[in-house]
């Protein structure tokens, strides 16, 4: 081969080379098991048909899931139209914090979930507020424009009862150790050792699971044409 053929088959193998290196680079790598994510053996029940369900078990009374907090409410706003979020309160078995898991709800039910939502973690944890009791909460929330008589009614009812039971066995079905932690579809929890990895592992796995869904079918009456026969 002559030197300057030689160099022409470079430059060919390179320009071939150079869409399949930024699909390579433009796609973000899978997540690795065991390091970026564990398996739920076997898979936990969702509540969101036909949507990629990702949960969010947490608690009031935990300062990580106080920092965060933000990080979730920013990734949250682009979150993909296939996608279902949930939160789960946890009370690992503390009295405080099946409180503030009852709280949760009870705003919930009330309708002041997302106007109080940061605001109860800001007085917990930045405020330094001792809302440890149905008292003291629902006082906060009719001090905060919140509506205090739906409030503690919600609180010992036996919706909410029954709501925080379910909560804490599902934490169980888990394997919920440490919280914040977000598992995605009933398959998968994300690991990190960041909040942005966990976060970014969580992007990976609704990847995957979109990924491992088989193709929609056509609707009916939307068959594809035959071929047409050549002459």
């Amino acid at each position: 081969m002559s030197l300057r053929n030689g160099r022409l088959t470079l430059a060919l193998c390179a320009l071939l080379a150079t869409p399949l290196l930024t699909l390579l680079t433009a796609q973000p790598a899978a997540a690795q098991e065991g390091t970026e994510f564990r398996r739920l053996t076997p898979p936990q029940p969702t509540q969101s048909p036909g949507k990629i369900e990702v949960t969010e078990f947490f608690s009031y009374g935990c300062p990580h899931c106080d920092e965060f907090y933000p990080l979730l409410t920013t990734w949250l706003a682009s979150l993909p139209k296939d996608v279902a979020f949930r939160r789960v309160p946890v009370s690992f078995n503390r009295p405080a914090w099946e409180n503030l898991q009852r709280a949760y709800y009870a705003l919930q039910a009330s309708g002041d979930l997302a106007r109080l939502d940061g605001a109860l973690f800001d007085a917990i944890h930045h405020r330094h507020e001792q809302l440890t009791d149905e008292q003291s909460l629902a006082e906060w929330v009719g001090r905060h424009g919140g509506d205090a008589d739906k409030f503690a009614a919600a609180y010992t009812s036996f919706g909410v009862n029954n709501q925080t039971v379910q909560a804490d066995t599902m934490a169980e079905r888990y394997a919920v150790g440490g919280i914040p932690s977000m598992a995605v579809n009933g398959e998968y929890v994300a690991l990190g050792n960041t909040f942005a990895e966990i976060l970014s592992n969580t992007d990976k796995l609704i990847a995957r699971v979109r990924a491992e869904r088989p193709a929609p079918r056509p609707a009916a009456g939307t068959a594809a044409k035959p071929a047409a026969q050549a002459n």
